[in-house]
C-alpha cells in the first residue's frame, strides 16, 4: 500500500486518473476474496476436521448417498454397517461427506 502512495506523489498529474482506474480493480478482487475464498477454506477446515474426528458408532453419510454405521476406523478407511441387512461395507475416509443425526434419519428414540 506504502509502494502504490509513493507511485502516486511521483506521478505528474495524472494520478486522479490512475486511482480511479485501478479503484474498481483493487475491489473487485477484495469482494471476490471475501465472498468466495473465505467460505470455501472455512468449509474445508470444517470437512477436515470432522474426517479427523470420526469414532465407532456414528452414523455418516457418504459421497454416494450411502449412510451406514462406523464399526471400525483405520487409517484412510472406514468399515461401515448397512441397514437392514446389517451389510458391512469398506469405504475411504474422504468419502464421508457428513455425520448424521439420529433425528435427521427419521429414527424415533
Amino acid at each position: 500500500m506504502l509502494f502504490l502512495f509513493l507511485l502516486l506523489q511521483a506521478a505528474p498529474g495524472g494520478a486522479d486518473s490512475f486511482i480511479k482506474g485501478l479503484l474498481p480493480i483493487v475491489l473487485m478482487v477484495a469482494i471476490f476474496y471475501f465472498l468466495v475464498f473465505m467460505p470455501m477454506r472455512r468449509q474445508q477446515k470444517n470437512t477436515k476436521e470432522m474426517i479427523k474426528a470420526l469414532q465407532n458408532g456414528q452414523t455418516v453419510l457418504t459421497s454416494g448417498g450411502i449412510i451406514g454405521t462406523i464399526v471400525a476406523v483405520n487409517d484412510d478407511t472406514l468399515i461401515l454397517r448397512i441397514k437392514p441387512d446389517n451389510l458391512k461395507i469398506q469405504i475411504a475416509r474422504s468419502a464421508v461427506t457428513s455425520v448424521v443425526n439420529a433425528d435427521e434419519q427419521g429414527i424415533k428414540k
